[in-house]
């Protein structure tokens, strides 16, 4: 007799979905765009969510092959997602490739530029300044510089298990 197999959704997907789901929240809250002046654009918002995914990206590298997983189920629903923006966007089958994997390019290009500015003030302001900021008229990178240095160290001390688990506690947004 032949079964009906049921099959389960791994925990580290669940987790990576969890994380994804938490960065997404926290780049959406409002003080980036009012009183940090984060430009509240397409461009703008890509690059809050993928600075989020991107800590907790670096975060969980070398912890692991459960860290491993879960950070690659987090990176598999952020480019699910833009995938879906996109297409919501009017970007048609025959370009999307293209499109995604510049994409894909551009959050390794801001890993590996993440991991040379954080713990020098200095290089991360100007990388805020240009990656989030661009040309936007007036910015001042200084108050987000700060937010991404505080999120990362906070991340740097959450448990892991809890971070495995779905949950990452972000610093509160000050100015």
């Amino acid at each position: 007799m032949f079964g009906l197999k049921v099959f389960r959704t791994r925990p580290s997907t669940t987790a990576g979905q969890a994380l994804f789901d938490g960065a997404v929240r926290q780049a959406r809250t409002t003080a980036f765009y009012e009183a940090m002046g984060v430009p509240d654009t397409v461009l703008g918002r890509f690059e809050l969510y993928t600075l989020h995914v991107v800590l907790l990206s670096r975060r969980l590298r070398g912890q692991g092959p459960q860290a491993q997983e879960t950070a690659q189920a987090m990176f598999d629903a952020y480019l699910l997602n833009l995938d879906i923006a996109l297409r919501e966007m009017g970007i048609g089958d025959l370009s999307m490739g293209k499109k995604m994997k510049k994409l894909g390019r551009a959050f390794y290009g801001r890993i590996k530029s993440w991991d040379e500015a954080l713990g020098d003030p200095v290089a991360t302001e100007a990388l805020v300044a240009r990656t989030v900021y661009g040309d936007a008229p007036g910015a001042d990178p200084s108050a987000l510089a700060v937010y991404i240095q505080t999120a990362a160290d906070v991340l740097v001390r959450q448990d892991e298990a809890i971070l495995l688990g779905g949950t990452a506690e972000w610093p509160e947004i000050t100015i």
